[in-house]
């Protein structure tokens, strides 16, 4: 029933919501607890949790015999991911991205974009092709990894010399310190509430689509991509509402790390992926967005205002440019 579908949607958005808020919180409590950089904690925990739903929309698709589906479901998440919710997320609050970022972290998200590119310049995507962007993910966790090892040096070094326990002290003001399985209580429920809320969202509102005739395609880069991204755009928003612009703008780069290298990489290894409505205009705007992401942080490591309104607004003209060739 149309109505029910509508009921779901509504009940997808909210779960989505209420969960990037508790994945966020528990997050950044963990990092600030541990001494982890919070842009280790976006591109990482925050940025796995997320993209779970473009994993299994991905994998159901190609399975299901609907590869047209899971690149597009990967394509279209990306270049939202990196237009729409950076543009909002920085519209509610400038985002301050630090040096490293924007010399290290970025590059790997535009260097996957391309390297997608090259290897799906067959219109193509298969097993040998998932093999190599899973080797690239690979490449990635451990670089990510390694930084996050670099960073906790110093201060488990400091700890060794102390023998008082820390971590269940009280505060100056005499509150309780709040024990780290509350926090990994937290990003669990955020992070099932993520990925309910986004399938109980994608499942209705393709039903939706599907009973006005669009096409999978379109399905695909517009509706699956915008329902699978829902936890990118909450996350992001919510985290830059709250001043953790390195969660944000760590969520949407590990992200899209994750989709091309990860998701896709896994998925073609699987099952081999034809590019079915994906054309080489999609895949230019997903690798021309990262690259404008990426300038915009080199000016004075920040994304403006402004600036989140010019990916904003170039999101609507892509959706808007897709929309007029249904």
């Amino acid at each position: 029933m149309l109505f029910l579908d509508i009921i779901y949607i509504i009940i997808g958005v909210a779960l989505v919501l209420i969960g990037a808020d508790r994945l966020t919180e528990g997050a950044s409590s963990l990092a600030r607890r541990f001494g982890v950089p919070e842009i280790v904690i976006g591109l990482t925990i925050v940025a796995c949790g997320t993209s779970a739903p473009e994993f299994f929309v991905s994998l159901m698709s190609a399975l299901n015999d609907t590869p047209g589906m899971a690149v597009g479901n990967v394509v279209g998440s990306n270049i939202m991911n990196t237009m729409l919710i950076v543009g909002c997320a920085a519209m509610v609050a400038p985002m301050v991205i630090s040096p490293s970022t924007v010399r290290k972290d970025i590059p790997f998200a535009v260097g996957a974009s391309v390297l997608l590119l090259l290897l799906t310049l067959d219109a193509d995507v298969s097993r040998f092709d998932g093999i190599i962007l899973l080797l690239g993910f690979v490449v990635f966790m451990a670089y990510t990894l390694w930084q996050a090892r670099k960073s906790l040096s110093p201060a488990l070094s400091e700890g060794k010399g102390s023998k008082e326990p820390v971590m269940n002290a009280p505060s100056s003001g005499g509150s309780k310190v709040k024990a780290p399985w509350l926090d990994a209580l937290w990003i669990i429920l955020g992070l099932a509430g993520l990925v309910f809320g986004s399938n109980l969202f994608v499942g209705s509102a393709s039903n939706v689509a599907s009973s006005f005739g669009v096409s999978q395609g379109v399905i695909g880069l517009t509706i699956v991509a915008g329902g699978t991204s829902l936890p990118e755009l909450a996350t992001s928003v919510v985290a830059a509402r709250k001043g953790q612009s390195a969660i944000a703008i760590g969520n949407v780069i590990g992200s899209n790390v994750f989709n091309i290298l990860l998701i896709l990489g896994a998925t073609a290894a699987i099952s081999p992926l034809q590019m079915e409505g994906i054309t080489m205009l999609d895949l230019g705007v997903m690798l021309g967005s990262i690259f404008l992401v990426w300038l915009f942080s080199f000016t004075r490591y920040t994304v403006e205002r402004w600036e989140g309104a010019v990916l904003f607004i170039g999101y609507m003209a892509y959706l808007a440019w897709l929309l007029s060739n249904l």
